[in-house]
């Protein structure tokens, strides 16, 4: 029972944390817009969450297996974090598509990019909406309101 409670929300964490990680990735294109030479970067989300789901250790670098004292965790069964230099993978992260060939090599297009950090970071509000309005559900379950 305590499995069937924690589905939807291991689901919308993992979805939060490529969320975060996927909104990084977006913000250091733009902040390299006029970077020549630079090639913009993007996960596709989907295979990302598909990846995610498959494995218990959100396919992101974290490894439930590791020894709790020895990475600062109080339990051997807690996460250690892990830094979040591509914490993805370089499999993960793919090259956008160049829509307008510039001179100097750059491939990232600033409209594009702006449109993808708005639709993310309202996606991102959503699933942490959701997570807070399960949390406060189960809450309430558990007071017995």
């Amino acid at each position: 029972m305590n499995a069937n409670m924690t589905n939807a929300l291991d689901f919308h964490s993992k979805a939060l944390v490529l969320r975060a990680e996927r909104q990084r990735i977006i913000a250091s294109n733009i902040a390299n817009a006029d970077t020549p030479g630079y090639a913009g970067r993007d996960i596709n989300f989907k295979e990302a969450m598909s990846a995610a789901m498959d494995s218990n250790s959100l396919s992101l670098g974290l490894n439930p297996s590791r020894s709790g004292s020895a990475e600062g965790t109080t339990n051997s069964r807690h996460i250690a974090m892990q830094p979040s230099t591509t914490s993805l993978g370089s499999s993960a992260l793919a090259y956008t598509v160049q829509s307008q060939p510039s001179m100097d090599g750059n491939t990232v297009d600033l409209d594009r990019e702006r449109a993808n950090f708005v639709d993310n970071s309202v996606r991102y509000e959503a699933t942490l909406r959701f997570i807070n309005g399960q949390s406060k559900t189960i809450l309430s379950a558990i007071q017995g309101q």
